[in-house]
């Protein structure tokens, strides 16, 4: 009678085990067996963008670097920003912002949230142009005034990044109605209050699993891109002052295997050796002795810094401002491109 039992539950456990029992059939494959089918026609008059590929292939250019290298490269170093402070308030040219490494869609709601939690509810929020203006509040420290503020999100400099700006402005009470937004702040103690509550506070969360769609393309598009001509040499564009583009140069140009020799802030040169941090390293016993501590570091690479228009263009030439391959430079403004901050 076991033996009959036994034998009846291997027969139920083997039945139960694939996805044909009860007349179901294994589709997990099928995908192996699909063929291309034709593009669906839309008649003439017809709007046709309302049909489209459900899985579109991107175009490569023509020009596209990647078109004549043939050789898997290295993989690129891990930016160095990825593992500093999440939050910091920085300053430059007279101006103060909130510093976080995770994208405008994510800090948009946190912002929002730090606000009403705060009890100085938005009053205007616009996700494409990343402005938000708080009602007016008043402050118990000042009986005569009213105050709001004025928050600018954007894609910061540094790569999956946020700045946050600020702006107060302040009127007579009962006077409001009258007030216009300042070009900068009407109090600047205040502006460094409020900067420094937000920045405590996104400090302290553990969790930016929020993001706001509203705010995928908010405050448009990045400040730093690398752009690679049909026939001229691929260079870093940066829509920044000057001083705001050397100055995050000259960070980057000190990490992620750069080393800085020496530079030229007249000229719009940095001059940099660039030791691939894959490439082997002396051991362990090289470096506790002291072994080549004393080298004199090489130039071997030039940083360009040129003001073009209205936005700053960043090139990487050799030693004695000679052409690199298209691909070397292309791997070496990358590298330079993803530890500026």
């Amino acid at each position: 009678m076991k033996s009959l039992i036994s034998a009846l539950n291997i027969t139920v456990i083997l039945s139960l085990s694939g996805c044909g029992w009860l007349g179901l059939r294994d589709r997990s494959n099928d995908y192996l067996l699909a063929e291309e089918t034709e593009a669906t026609t839309i008649p003439a008059g017809l709007d046709r963008s309302v049909v489209g590929q459900i899985y579109p292939i991107p175009q490569i250019p023509s020009e596209s670097v990647e078109l004549v290298a043939f050789e898997a490269p290295r993989p690129q170093p891990a930016s160095v920003n990825t593992f500093e402070q999440l939050v910091k308030i920085q300053s430059l040219e007279g101006r103060r912002w909130v510093l976080i490494n995770i994208p405008p869609s994510e800090v948009w709601p946190r912002v929002r949230n730090v606000l009403n939690r705060s009890g100085v509810p938005a009053a205007l929020a616009e996700g494409s142009s990343g402005i938000i203006e708080t009602v007016w509040v008043k402050f118990n420290s000042d009986e005569e005034n009213s105050h709001r503020f004025r928050f600018q999100i954007s894609p910061g400099v540094q790569l999956n990044s946020s700045e946050i700006s600020l702006l107060h402005n302040q009127a007579v009470r009962s006077e409001e109605e009258q007030a216009e937004w300042p070009q900068a702040s009407d109090s600047d103690k205040r502006e460094k209050e409020m900067l420094s509550m937000v920045a405590s506070d996104l400090a302290g969360a553990t969790n930016y699993a929020s993001v706001s769609l509203l705010a995928q393309d908010i405050g448009g598009e990045a400040k730093v891109t690398v752009v690679t001509p049909e026939v001229a040499d691929p260079f870093i564009q940066a829509k920044l002052s000057f001083d705001r583009a050397w100055a995050s140069i000259l960070y980057s140009a000190d990490r992620g295997g750069y080393s800085l020799v020496d530079h030229n802030r007249s000229e719009g040169a940095i001059y940099v050796n660039y030791t691939d941090q894959l490439a082997d390293k002396p051991g362990f016993f090289a470096r506790w002795f002291g072994e080549d501590s004393d080298e004199i570091l090489e130039v071997n690479y030039r940083v360009l810094v040129q003001v073009v228009g209205a936005d700053v263009e960043v090139r990487i030439v050799g030693p004695e401002a000679e052409g690199l391959d298209r691909a070397q430079a292309l791997r070496l403004l990358k590298i330079l491109r993803n530890n500026m901050s």
